[in-house]
């Protein structure tokens, strides 16, 4: 699915967000709670104001785990095991609430506000790419 060429856009790309995790996957966080209030269901136990320690904690680990999924891009599912097992056995959380299209289209906005001429079509186009990857890889222990 992803090219050579896509796994070094998204690579390069990476490296920028490296330092950035908590802060980066907060805002995604509160953007896509604003964006699509429903996806708030989900989360009821959270103080969901903006830069909660809640909100700014979540978002630095779906961050980091994106990162270990950047350095596992041609191994995604042994990459991903444990955190499909945690949301498919132990949460038992339904694919679709994952909300991860909305999360990834939000993470996106993130990426494109503060890496501004670095985020370039193509990487926008890659990183779509190997979101839709995750989130499939995420939902296969519900098949």
């Amino acid at each position: 699915m992803l090219t050579a060429e896509d796994k070094k856009l998204i690579q390069a790309i990476w490296e920028k967000v490296q330092g950035h995790q908590e802060d980066f996957g907060a805002e995604a966080l509160q953007r896509m709670f604003i964006t699509y209030p429903q996806t708030k269901t989900y989360f009821p136990h959270f103080d969901l104001s903006c830069g909660s320690d809640q909100i700014r904690g979540h978002g630095k680990k779906v961050v980091n785990a994106l990162g270990n999924a950047v350095k596992s891009m041609d191994n995604l599912s042994q990459a991903l095991s444990e955190l499909s097992n945690l949301h498919a056995y132990n949460l038992r959380v339904d694919p679709p609430c994952f909300a991860l299209q909305l999360l990834s289209q939000c993470f996106q906005v993130v990426l494109a506000v503060h890496l501004g001429k670095d985020y370039t079509p193509e990487v926008h186009c890659a990183f779509d790419k190997f979101l839709s990857a995750v989130a499939a890889v995420l939902a296969e222990k519900y098949r």
